[in-house]
């Protein structure tokens, strides 16, 4: 047999549901073409500093069956080599010691970037492919095809907010889930079309920069509207990145909140379900309305959550493919499965000319799906305002004429999608 070096596998981001997967089928791959494997511990975090110690050698039977669990078999960082030339050159020196000529990164849209990096450094000493992964599925993809981890992560979210919505109808109270997605918001539509969600808000909505009064307006717009139908519960869905788009003198001392290794901010420290909630509940009580509302965070509870069904199939594809493309060859491409048919995608068709980064996939606020979704919130729409009827409802649940509600609110239809019609030949925007 042909002498291979050894292939090294390692994981760098936040958790998402089906690394183990990738993990197990690309070393089983591996393994039985006689090749070495090795898991690189935490990511990029040992070996951008030159240390070869942190490393477990990986096989079959060590990885047959953690397939089903969550979390990372061989641990996970937010690391990044390309912040400074000499580390990025530790990296591929680190990886030529331990005889490495072939590596797997799992991750999501600052692992790919990494991964890009080092290949060019290593300028055909190392070859690389890179297996995408993350919750939030803002992975330069086709439309229709999902990051690993998106379902589980989406499953999860739908149980807990479920349990939520129940809650909030036994209580009369409102929540606000603030779920995971740093620059898109697939994570938090996809929880909240499932769930049936009273409304549910992404960053791509909002023109930029989004200000924080307009957020404000919009949740205290439904809540009026629910409250005009009889209800004083509802749940809205909110996406963390809306926080990142959010105009900077509207969140004043948010410079202090610390960033992680790639420059972002830890959202996580930034309580801005709580801020909603604070900012919310001041608004509705100058209309003399009391509303009960509870701030909830949900992401960590999803990350490492078992993998379902779909997300274990898909994984086991993905790392069988990483590992056979590298054996044949293969160099400097994202794994995909398109269609049931592998797919690489070249490193260079995901950069970003504009920014030199990543591309990134928000969702199409253009798109069937979309306007479906916002069809069914309960929130402020154009036809609020041109029904008379209605908008004197409202404006009397808000204790307030209808001319003084118009001018509060009328402004946040200027950002409504047209309406979609659909007829014998099709969809069309009206």
């Amino acid at each position: 047999m042909e002498h291979h070096h050894n292939l090294a596998i390692l994981v760098g981001g936040g958790p998402a549901p089906g690394i183990n997967s990738v993990i197990g089928a690309a070393t089983i791959r591996a393994r039985l073409e006689g090749i070495e494997v090795l898991g690189l511990r935490d990511g990029f975090e040992w070996i951008m500093r030159g240390d070869i110690d942190h490393v477990m050698p990986l096989t079959i039977d060590a990885v047959s069956r953690i397939h089903f669990r969550g979390g990372s078999h061989i641990g996970i960082s937010r690391a990044n080599p390309t912040a400074d030339s000499a580390q990025l050159e530790n990296t591929v020196l680190a990886l030529l010691r331990l005889n490495v000529s072939q590596l797997i990164t799992i991750g999501g849209d600052d692992t790919a970037f990494s991964a890009m990096k080092l290949e060019q450094r290593a300028a055909g000493r190392i070859r690389v492919v890179h297996v995408p992964k993350t919750i939030d599925n803002d992975l330069d993809l086709p439309p229709y095809l999902d990051t690993f981890g998106f379902q589980t992560a989406r499953h999860c979210g739908v149980e807990i907010v479920k349990n939520l919505m129940v809650d909030a109808k036994t209580t009369s109270r409102w929540y606000f889930v603030i779920a995971m997605g740093r620059k898109a918001g697939h994570l938090a539509l996809g929880i909240g079309k499932a769930v049936g969600a009273t409304l549910t808000l992404i960053p791509e909505e909002f023109p930029k920069p989004i200000r924080l009064k307009e957020i404000v307006d919009t949740l205290v717009g439904a809540i009026i509207k629910r409250l005009s139908y009889g209800r004083r519960d509802g749940v809205a869905i909110i996406a963390e990145g809306v926080v990142l788009d959010t105009s900077p003198e509207d969140l004043a001392g948010l410079q202090e909140v610390e960033r992680d290794s790639h420059g972002h901010l830890r959202i996580a420290e930034v309580n801005i379900g709580e801020i909603l909630k604070a900012k919310v509940t001041e608004r509705l009580q100058a209309f003399g309305i009391k509303t009960v509302i509870g701030a909830k965070n949900i992401g960590y509870e999803l990350r490492c959550a078992d993998p379902i069904p779909f997300d274990m199939e898909y994984t086991r594809d993905l790392g069988y493919c990483a590992a056979k493309y590298l054996l044949a060859g293969g160099n400097a491409a994202m794994i995909s499965i398109q269609g049931g048919h592998f797919v690489p995608v070249p490193f260079a068709q995901l950069i970003d000319p504009e920014t030199g980064r990543t591309r990134v996939r928000l969702v199409n606020i253009a798109s069937t799906r979309y306007a479906i979704a916002r069809r069914y919130m309960i929130r402020l729409r154009r036809d609020d305002f041109e029904d008379p009827h209605e908008l004197a409802k409202l404006a009397a649940t808000a204790h307030t004429s209808t001319e003084e509600y118009r001018r509060q609110f009328e402004y946040l239809i200027a950002s409504e999608p047209p309406p979609l019609a659909i007829d014998e030949q099709g969809e069309r925007s009206v």
